[in-house]
């Protein structure tokens, strides 16, 4: 397993799934979500609005992750999760955060997925810091993966000061 930080459009990447950090309706937004909406093209809200909801207006709770195909992306599938607002860390934001990585590797690997690229989940309007989301991020990622997996991962920073966060702790776990 490799993973590496880069700074990118996410939505411009040749990867076999992309990750979205979504919102719990699944039916787009701001930011990385309504990003990769405009560019998988309507099919992706069709195929979402066909998803189940779990509750009014809930199609993937926060911590969990659902997958959809990839459309007129590049990547063929369209891996959505739902990260935690941050209030400060005292709503269990930590572990919902580790279980959007887990819960999107889990669906990658059950789905044959040989190369992924995430967002720094939850750290846009989200508010979640990213000196304390890249540690939590890379530590679940590191456990997901089998042993002997040859799956790329990228995490995709749309700055260069996030990819600078990001690079830092990464740097420091190895």
């Amino acid at each position: 397993m490799s993973i590496q930080i880069i700074t990118a459009d996410i939505t411009q990447l040749d990867v076999d799934a992309v990750v979205n950090a979504a919102n719990p309706a699944l039916l787009g937004g701001g930011g990385v979500d309504g990003a990769i909406h405009r560019a998988a093209g309507p099919e992706l809200l069709q195929a979402c609005r066909a998803l189940p909801q779990v509750a009014p207006g809930v199609r993937c709770p926060t911590g969990e992750a659902r997958i959809t195909p990839g459309f007129r992306l590049a990547a063929r599938y369209v891996i959505h999760t739902v990260g935690p607002v941050w209030y400060g860390g005292a709503r269990n934001e930590p572990m919902l955060l580790a279980s959007c990585y887990e819960q999107s590797m889990l669906l990658a690997l059950n789905h044959g997925v040989g190369s992924i690229a995430f967002p720094a989940i939850s750290c846009g309007v989200y508010g979640y810091p990213p000196e304390l989301a890249a540690p939590i991020a890379l530590r679940s990622l590191g456990a997901s993966i089998p042993a002997g997996s040859s799956m790329r991962i990228l995490i995709c920073c749309f700055s260069d000061v996030m990819a600078v966060t990001w690079r830092n702790t990464l740097n420091d776990a190895r």
